[in-house]
């Protein structure tokens, strides 16, 4: 029997379910948002997280603020949404997805303003659930794009989590892994423990294991050494902001990663849905990077490692310059240097798609 697909969020009934992924993989627990602060709350509080599953998340926490206005008028009902949105959009800021999500209801709400309250409401809803789909049929394309480049790979490196719990489907980095693991069965993965909020050990191992497919997991440090020993043969990551020339926004530690491949010749994927890409931005030097609770370095997982007082320097992402990154995948397909070309490309495909 196959095994149960793994999912981070769901919608039932104006409520936005999401898998609580601070307790996994230990418990499986599902958070109950009502309202939009709550959803708001488990954005930043990572509750959920992975760009695409917090694009997916605010989208249904639009909604969920549509169905629960009181408004009589589209007037007033207008002016709730729009506030909502506003809450949602200073939950986290370097995801891109997140705001591509807000964009796409925000566009919907002018859309649909002539409607009654009750057809803006069902619009809304509609717009949402179809984010969530679109992005779980993307997720398969970048399956199957970035499987390519892993095909004759039998050791294969990724850092933090971009599976099923970081999406709406199966993943964009971790897609590409399952989707080459069925074709070889001796595939085996190198899983980062990704600190210090150890996404790798607890969510990709879990979604690794689930998958049945081989697996060690890793200290962050250690990849190094087996790239030395000549044990890693790929590796590929997912990506919160990609801009213009390529230059891409990571986990912490995606960087470092970047530049131990380079230098062992070892080829470095970068694998996310065009919806990740921000061309308005030239190169990386301008993305904003998100820092942390200090705790989560000193109190990892709520056990003291070190003292509180203690000053901590805790960035959620770093950046990948273009120059390292062999080539990004995205669900039109395989792009490369020079990327301020083929990401232009790219995303142009894939509106004109989308129409």
């Amino acid at each position: 029997m196959a095994a149960k697909k793994l999912r981070a969020v769901r919608w039932d009934k104006g409520v936005v379910y999401l898998l609580e992924q601070r307790v996994l993989p230990f418990q499986e627990k599902w958070v109950k948002c009502d309202t939009v602060e709550r959803v708001a709350k488990a954005i930043e509080e990572m509750t959920v997280r992975g760009a695409p599953a917090i694009g997916i998340t605010a989208a249904y926490g639009v909604a969920v603020g549509a169905m629960r206005s009181k408004a009589k008028t589209a007037t007033a009902f207008e002016k709730e949404v729009e506030k909502a949105i506003a809450r949602l959009r200073r939950t986290r800021p370097t995801a891109v997805n997140l705001f591509w999500a807000l964009d796409r209801m925000a566009e919907c709400l002018k859309a649909i303003s002539v409607l009654s309250v009750a057809e803006q409401k069902r619009a809304l809803v509609k717009e949402a659930l179809l984010i969530h789909a679109e992005d779980e049929a993307l997720c398969d394309r970048l399956g199957k794009h970035g499987s390519k480049l892993l095909a004759k790979a039998k050791n294969v490196l990724t850092h933090c989590n971009t599976g099923a719990l970081a999406t709406g489907g199966d993943g964009t980095a971790l897609a590409a892994i399952t989707h080459a693991a069925r074709k070889n069965k001796k595939l085996h993965v190198w899983v980062d423990e990704t600190r210090p909020y150890l996404q790798g050990a607890r969510l990709t191992a879990y979604e690794v294991a689930h998958a049945g497919i081989d697996f060690h997991l890793i200290t962050d440090n250690m990849a190094a050494s087996l790239m030395k020993k000549k044990m890693v043969d790929a590796i590929i990551v997912g990506a919160d902001r990609i801009v213009a020339n390529g230059d891409t926004a990571n986990k912490i530690g995606t960087y470092a990663l970047a530049v131990m491949a380079k230098a062992h010749g070892i080829p470095f994927y970068v694998s996310a849905p065009t919806t990740t890409l921000d061309l308005t931005k030239k190169n990386g030097d301008s993305i904003e990077i998100e820092q942390r609770n200090p705790k989560e370095v000193t109190h990892p997982q709520g056990v003291p490692i070190a003292k509180e007082s203690y000053p901590v320097y805790n960035p959620a992402f770093d950046v990948t310059p273009g120059s390292l990154i062999t080539a990004i995948v995205l669900e039109t397909g395989i792009c490369r240097a020079p990327y301020q070309k083929s990401l232009r490309s790219a995303l142009t495909a894939a509106q004109k798609e989308s129409k």
